[in-house]
């Protein structure tokens, strides 16, 4: 089973928390609400030797992003 990575807008709208499996709790903090680059590339660069699933979400919860990392073989 791949990892799967979460991407949620904080409460207070300044940034983004970052869940997954296979890492503790992660919060981003960026400059503007739409800026989700940092916390993919990290959930990215965390799981470089295994195949992943982040999803990026709304304030109201519904998943707006996908991206499927594919691990170097």
């Amino acid at each position: 089973i791949s990892p799967v990575y979460e991407v949620r807008p904080r409460r207070e709208r300044r940034g983004f928390d970052l869940f997954g499996d296979t890492l503790p709790f992660v919060p981003f903090m960026v400059r503007r609400a739409e800026c989700t680059h940092q916390p993919i590339r990290y959930a990215m660069h965390d799981s470089r030797s295994a195949d992943a699933l982040i999803r990026v979400y709304d304030a109201r919860g519904n998943v707006i992003e996908t991206h499927e990392y594919r691990a170097s073989s």
